[in-house]
């Protein structure tokens, strides 16, 4: 009964919460990366909407909230209504620097979720991105959501180009076990092995009975007892790696999601939603105008040398320069990639599974070599 109590709720519980908010962390960088392949709401697409709408985004500073759950959002040229009702608001925190390489490090928190009567503390002027559907309401257009299609909203700071990196590298928790459920399963599986020794507690002859029932009461501060506590740090730097490796996995698709779904060829163009001509170009070598340009490399594990092999230039087609230049549409990724993009990419998937499984090995490991010590120390009583 002990042992079944520490597996359900220190364990099992925790681990299916873990799943969930997994899930839901994917669910919200599919639903980004979907609504970043929308058009861009301007105010000369705005006069072309039809009656029945449509799926669009939206970039703009947050103006004000009237009505309780209605948000302006003033653009460049237009200020536009959205209805909070069943939206998905979330704050995007502030890195320390904008470059690729800090904005995937995975030691920074994922995105917030924050409730719409807090929306109303904001900064008059903060950047908002929102996605979803327009429809015509009330004699205006206003953003709404659907049962399908709920709204997304995204509160953050900084530049509009790096919003799409950074919100696909921050969206995953840093600590999945550690999630709503987790305090409660924590805290029955306490009182479950309490009510076990108390029960116990008068009785001489289960007297080994109260002190397993007491030392399962600790079993999760067992991964930070010596000497099971090395293979802690052993796991925590292996997630952390598979942590990254699935950010460069995401970051690497992020270009390769405007083409078809055929394998990358040696040059593949196509139209951005602003109408702008996109294309993927390969080099057998980098031409000596990419550190003229200052075109980025979108992996950080990569440097120029490295690429001497060559590689891909994303960006906008432009007649004026011969190489791929930065696209207006700032969710657009403009950069360099290796060659073989999409074997690449599958490789760190593959990579990013093995090193989690790894981790668990480690932490269960060291879990298992605590135990063994504090039988041989119960023993001895």
């Amino acid at each position: 009964m002990i042992i079944g109590f520490v597996i359900l709720w220190y364990g099992l519980v925790p681990i299916a919460g873990a799943l969930v908010t997994r899930y839901k962390w994917r669910r919200f960088r599919q639903r980004f990366d979907e609504l970043r392949l929308r058009p861009l709401l301007d105010y000369s697409l705005y006069r072309q909407i039809g009656e029945e709408g449509g799926s669009f985004r939206f970039m703009g500073g947050f103006e004000s909230v009237t009505d309780g759950q209605t948000l302006w959002i003033k653009g460049e040229n237009m200020t536009i209504p959205v209805s909070l009702t069943n939206a998905q608001t979330f704050f995007l925190p502030m890195t320390e620097s904008e470059k690729i390489p800090e904005s995937f490090d995975p030691g920074d928190e994922a995105p917030e979720r924050i409730r719409w009567d807090r929306i109303s503390t904001l900064t008059e002027g903060a950047r908002v991105f929102i996605g979803g559907s327009l429809v015509y309401q009330d004699g205006r257009w206003i953003f709404v959501s659907t049962r399908e299609h709920p709204l997304l909203v995204i509160f953050y700071d900084g530049s509009d180009r790096s919003l799409t990196a950074r919100t696909i590298r921050a969206g995953r928790r840093r600590n999945e076990y550690w999630n709503a459920v987790t305090p409660y399963s924590l805290a029955i599986g306490v009182l479950c092995q309490l009510l076990i020794a108390i029960s116990f507690l008068s009785r001489p002859a289960f007297r080994l009975t109260v002190v397993t029932a007491l030392s399962a009461l600790f079993t999760p501060l067992f991964p930070l007892i010596p000497p099971g506590l090395l293979f802690t740090v052993v796991y925590r730097r292996l997630s952390w790696r598979a942590r990254i490796l699935r950010a460069y996995h995401d970051l690497i698709r992020l270009p390769l999601r405007y083409f078809a779904p055929e394998k990358i060829s040696d040059r593949k163009t196509c139209r951005l939603p602003n109408g702008e001509l996109y294309g993927c170009i390969y080099y057998e070598s980098l031409p000596p105008a990419v550190r003229e340009q200052n075109i980025p490399i979108l992996l950080p594990e990569y440097s120029i040398r490295d690429l001497s092999g060559g590689g891909y230039i994303v960006g906008a087609l432009s007649p004026e320069s011969e190489l791929p230049v930065e696209p207006q549409d700032t969710a657009a990724s403009f950069g360099i990639l290796p060659p073989h993009p999409e074997a690449l990419a599958r490789r760190y998937a593959i990579t990013a599974y093995m090193l989690e499984a790894a981790a668990w090995i480690a932490l269960l490991a060291g879990i298992g070599l605590n135990i063994f010590f504090l039988r041989m120390l119960l023993s001895l009583l």
